[in-house]
């Protein structure tokens, strides 16, 4: 939730995530924070900090956002009803998940208190669908590998 929070200040973004308007914001910080705009070797490096800031915050926001999520519903209904859960990690109310088919998302929220009850119970599947995949803010970090 801190880098949630993090990224919508930095783009000054209230409430839910408009993908037209962060783009517009995205473009205007990315032409404020060009490393090429300064002279100053100081000031070049950072400006390039802050640009891979405002590049990753805006991918972050992108793959977090409402019609990205609306998009790739289907896609995540049937990872989360039909494939199981192949490995998992918590760390600082992040919990990151692993399916079968390949896919990975992680869960933004989820304390530690909720995290041992899902490694604790009986089937993680039943568990997730339950109290965690529908019910806190997630973003699919890494895609299914595809074999030919």
């Amino acid at each position: 939730m801190k880098r949630i929070n993090q990224y919508k200040k930095l783009f000054s973004v209230e409430g839910p995530i408009n993908l037209k308007d962060l783009k517009k914001t995205y473009r205007g910080l990315v032409k404020e924070y060009h490393p090429d705009k300064f002279q100053d070797e100081l000031e070049k490096e950072e400006a390039g900090v802050k640009s891979l800031e405002i590049i990753d915050g805006y991918h972050f926001l992108v793959s977090i956002a409402p019609e990205t999520k609306e998009a790739n519903l289907e896609e995540y209904s049937s990872t989360i009803s039909e494939s199981k859960v192949a490995d998992f990690q918590h760390k600082s109310m992040r919990l990151e998940v692993t399916f079968t088919d390949g896919n990975t998302y992680e869960y933004f929220g989820v304390n530690h208190k909720l995290f041992n009850k899902f490694a604790a119970s009986k089937s993680l599947n039943n568990f997730g669908r339950r109290n965690i995949f529908n019910s806190f803010t997630y973003r699919k970090i890494k895609k299914a590998d595809i074999v030919a």
